[in-house]
């Protein structure tokens, strides 16, 4: 699975809607960079984070999720306490072709800083915002900015089609926008 160029990338998303919206250079200067590189994009988070909390002591079980695990916090950056953690969405919506598969990795700004991001494959026809878990691995709190690069997009191809992509077997994260908790079939 080779991974797609920016060429590749810039052509998917102007002429396929892969990636809106898209920015066709990379953005450095005075912020945690964004936007196409070589071989991947880098994706910005929006302003809206679900900061987990013990206030209330809830427990966290992805079967039967508790919002009283999190507060709501809409701003310009948001502070994680220490060894905690928050969710947010990328700013961009993806529609990822049915030969690709996406994996995404933190930003080297936030990882030498002790910030770490976790996000699931993007799977073959996939599409929505994606929800981003990030943690705070030191003892201090660490700072998120809103509409700054989070992560790095890289797009992989197979050379034949799936036999079953995510839109077939109606998964349930198809479409999502907003940040997403836990989701169980029932």
């Amino acid at each position: 699975m080779p991974v797609k160029s920016d060429r590749w990338i810039r052509r998917m998303a102007l002429e396929h809607g892969m990636i809106e919206p898209f920015v066709d250079h990379q953005v450095r200067k005075g912020v945690i960079s964004y936007g196409l590189t070589s071989y991947g994009y880098d994706m910005r988070v929006t302003n809206h984070f679900k900061v987990f909390t013990n206030v209330y002591n809830a427990l966290v079980d992805p079967k039967k999720f508790d919002p009283r695990s999190f507060v709501d916090i809409e701003a310009d950056y948001v502070d994680i306490p220490p060894n905690s953690f928050a969710l947010a969405q990328s700013l961009e919506y993806f529609r990822i072709p049915r030969t690709v598969s996406c994996i995404v990795i933190g930003k080297s700004s936030y990882a030498r800083c002790g910030i770490i991001i976790n996000v699931t494959p993007l799977e073959p026809e996939w599409e929505g915002h994606v929800t981003i878990e990030i943690s705070n691995t030191t003892p201090l709190p660490a700072r998120i900015y809103a509409h700054e690069g989070i992560g790095q997009v890289l797009f992989l191809e197979s050379d034949e089609p799936c036999e079953v992509s995510y839109a077939d077997k109606k998964g349930k994260y198809q479409g999502q926008t907003g940040i997403v908790l836990p989701r169980i079939d029932l």
